[in-house]
């Protein structure tokens, strides 16, 4: 990231000596590189309007450090980078997080987020926003899901309330440039479209050209590797396109691995068939679709194709079916279809907001999911599958998410971030019922022991265990009639660490990981190294403006 006025360029990465990533800053008439203490962990930096600041995402955190050195201050939780932008008025505009609450600003001191922007109907998530000249307004991209950002909406919004505005669809990073220019990335190429920044608009007769191939871009985060100085000074790396390709491995509860056959991919939610012969999974490239793993056949088959956005895919207890969320017939809704890739998918809930599939009941009656309305954030839902009726299971104010049943469907377990920071909570299902904390220095992505006996879940790049227990007791109705055990209490042991590694996280606190049936090993998805295609240098280029002038004229 460059500073306004190009001074000094920012940069987040590994230290020579060290496998942390941290802040460098790096002036521009020198070659040497000093490290920012205090930034730790650190990614997504930019600059405060005077160039005298740093802002940046650490440790679910959005903090800010002083180019002359001190104590990093944290601002606000944040607990799912995505991008931010300091305005002139001294305010801040940041992705919080993947609730459906669109982007908030908070002052450059510190405070309370208030809301900036709100999603459209059937967006999920809005990021990368980016302050105009005197922070009246902000570009920001709002896509309905974390990933296929070919099809997310450049938008302008008025500080302060008015009308948004649409500016360009299936792009990302915005930027503006003080040559009164729209600047996006869009499937690896930077674009330039001649833009009014006083009435907030594209100018009709200037269409949007190309205005640099080659701009490294992640396809599943969105994120553009570029900047530009008010001074004309370009920065970027090259690269392209990419996404975070991984491996499906297998790996024991004391960490040794095993790969399975499959090629490298985009692959997100993986999902273990419950006979353990296949896995559905998510594939992110240019749109994201489910596919189906066959171990015995050592075979990756398709199995959705309508609609651009397919995912979070689960199995019926049978595994004669999965469901997922489709964007195929407008809003990202629940639809289920056979496992095997005949006949059509059956659109399970009708809604306005995303809804996202987790977990089966274990009679395959019942099906978890979450629902994101923009009044409460994240809920939990659970779905009748014979009436197709929906009703709440938790809906509070904070983000409620990745319901999973337990393996004799008498209890939920779920992450909340009700305390300030996410953990794992389980309750009894349908309820009344106490509620029961499982991981005790933080936690996302709950998974159950098929066997039972024991709940997985992840703290940072640890894959934890916790022994539970649950005591039950049979109430028998008039006349004698047998009745099934009803749950009357929870007990949980201390967590412990199985193992530990550089796996890929999940971008949406849903599992990014499965468990196989007999609960002895964990499938993961593992990074793919690339040497070949990691940026060796960051490109500068003086006086860009006049090359973009030519490329776009603005009158």
């Amino acid at each position: 990231m460059l500073s306004p006025a190009t001074g000094p360029l920012a940069d987040a990465r590994g230290s020579d000596s060290s496998a942390t990533q941290q802040l460098f800053l790096r002036p521009l008439d020198s070659l040497e590189s000093k490290p920012i203490a205090g930034t730790e962990g650190a990614v997504a930096p930019f600059f405060s309007p005077d160039g005298q600041w740093i802002g940046f995402f650490a440790g679910g955190k959005l903090k800010k450090v002083s180019v002359n050195g001190g104590a990093a201050v944290s601002l606000a939780s944040a607990a799912i980078p995505g991008g931010a932008s300091w305005g002139s008025q001294g305010t801040l505009a940041f992705q919080q997080t993947s609730a459906v609450t669109g982007l908030l600003q908070i002052s450059q001191e510190g405070g309370t987020p208030q809301p900036l922007t709100r999603p459209a109907r059937g967006e999920y998530i809005h990021r990368w926003p980016e302050f105009l000249p005197g922070g009246k307004a902000v570009l920001f991209v709002g896509s309905a899901t974390f990933s296929a950002w070919n099809n997310a909406q450049i938008a302008v919004q008025p500080v302060g309330g008015g009308e948004r505005r649409n500016l360009a669809q299936g792009g990302t990073q915005p930027r503006y440039s003080p040559t009164g220019h729209l600047l996006y990335a869009q499937s690896g190429t930077l674009m330039a479209a001649p833009f009014d920044v006083r009435r907030l608009a594209l100018i009709p007769q200037g269409a949007a050209v190309p205005a640099l191939e080659g701009v490294m871009e992640s396809v599943v985060s969105g994120a553009a590797q570029y900047s530009v100085s008010s001074t004309g000074t370009l920065v970027y790396l090259a690269g392209g396109v990419g996404g975070s390709q991984s491996r499906m491995v297998w790996v024991s509860r004391n960490g040794e691995e095993q790969p399975l056959p499959a090629a490298p991919h985009t692959y997100q939610f993986p999902s273990v068939s419950p006979d353990g012969r296949r896995v559905a999974v998510g594939i992110s490239d240019q749109e994201t679709q489910v596919w189906v793993y066959d171990a015995s056949r050592d075979t990756l088959t398709r199995l959705t194709f309508e609609g651009n956005i397919n995912g979070n895919p689960a199995w019926s207890p049978d595994g004669r079916r999965i469901a997922f969320l489709s964007n195929r017939a407008g809003p990202l809704n629940l639809f289920w279809q056979a496992s095997d890739g005949s006949g059509g998918a059956e659109r399970l809930t009708t809604n306005d907001y995303l809804n996202s599939p987790t977990s089966f009941s274990p009679d395959g009656q019942l099906l978890a999911f979450q629902d994101n309305p923009p009044d409460t954030g994240r809920d939990i839902w659970v779905l009748n599958l014979k009436t197709r009726k929906s009703e709440p299971f938790l809906r509070t104010p904070y983000e409620d998410t990745a319901p999973q049943f337990s393996p004799d469907g008498k209890w939920l377990a779920y992450s909340s971030d009700e305390s300030g920071r996410r953990e794992i909570y389980v309750q009894p299902y349908p309820g009344p019922g106490g509620k029961w904390q499982i991981s005790t220095d933080g936690g996302q992505e709950p998974v159950w022991n098929p066997r039972g006996g024991e709940l997985f879940y992840r703290s940072g790049s640890k894959i934890m265990a916790v022994d539970v227990r649950a005591a039950t007791v049979s109430e028998r109705p008039p006349g004698g009639a047998s009745a099934s055990p009803a749950p009357t209490g929870f007990s949980a042991g201390k967590p412990r660490m199985l193992f530990e590694g550089p796996y890929l996280p999940t971008s949406a606190s849903f599992p990014f990981y499965d468990v196989s049936p007999d609960g002895q090993r964990f499938l993961m998805l593992k990074p793919v190294e690339s040497p070949t295609s990691a940026p060796t240098q960051i490109n500068v280029v003086l006086n860009w403006f006049e090359e973009l002038r030519q490329k776009a004229p603005t009158k």
